[in-house]
C-alpha cells in the first residue's frame, strides 16, 4: 500500500497554519508555499475540514485555519481525513480455494494470515495516533531555517 501524496500535502499544511498564527490562510498561498496544485491540495483542505481538523472562513479575506491546536491532532487524523479508515488489508480467504480448499477440511478458526495482518495493522494505527502533529512541529522548531522560511514564504 501506498498513501496517495494528499497525506503529506496535508501534513505539511496543517503545520503551516500552525506557523501562520492562526489567522485564514487562502488555498492559493498554502499551495504557492511548497509550489503545489491548489486544485488538489483544495481536494485535501477540503478533506481536512469534513474530518473537523480545519475550519474554512469564507470571504475575501477567508481561507483555512486549524480548528484545533496541534497537541489534539494526531497523525492517523491526518491519515484517516486523506485515506478513509478503511482497513488496507483484505482477506479473500484463499485458503480456502483451489486444490488446498477441494482436499481440506472447512477452517473453522480465523486465518492466521489475516490475523497476522490486523495485528499489523492496529499496531500501524496505533503508532500514528500516539504522535500529534505538536511533536512533528517541535521537531521543526529544531531547524530555524526551515519554519522561518515557510513564516516568511506565508507573510
Amino acid at each position: 500500500m501506498r498513501m496517495s501524496k494528499g497525506v503529506e500535502w496535508a501534513l505539511h499544511t496543517l503545520l503551516n497554519l500552525h506557523m501562520t498564527g492562526g489567522g485564514p490562510v487562502g488555498n492559493a498561498q498554502l499551495a504557492a508555499v511548497h509550489g503545489l496544485s491548489s486544485t488538489y491540495l483544495n481536494k485535501q483542505l477540503q478533506a481536512l475540514v469534513k474530518a473537523g481538523l480545519l475550519t474554512s472562513v469564507p470571504g475575501a479575506r477567508g481561507g483555512f485555519q486549524l480548528a484545533r491546536p496541534l497537541d489534539r491532532i494526531t497523525l492517523l487524523d491526518v491519515v484517516e481525513a486523506i485515506e478513509g479508515d478503511a482497513r488496507i488489508f483484505h482477506c479473500a480467504e484463499i485458503r480456502c480455494c483451489g486444490r488446498v480448499g477441494e482436499i481440506a477440511p472447512t477452517p473453522t478458526e480465523p486465518c492466521p494470515v489475516k490475523m497476522a495482518m490486523v495485528r499489523a495493522e492496529d499496531a500501524w494505527r496505533q503508532a500514528l495516533a500516539g504522535q500529534t502533529l505538536a511533536e512533528v512541529h517541535a521537531e521543526l522548531e529544531r531547524r530555524p531555517e526551515v519554519t522561518g522560511a515557510v513564516r516568511t514564504a506565508l507573510s
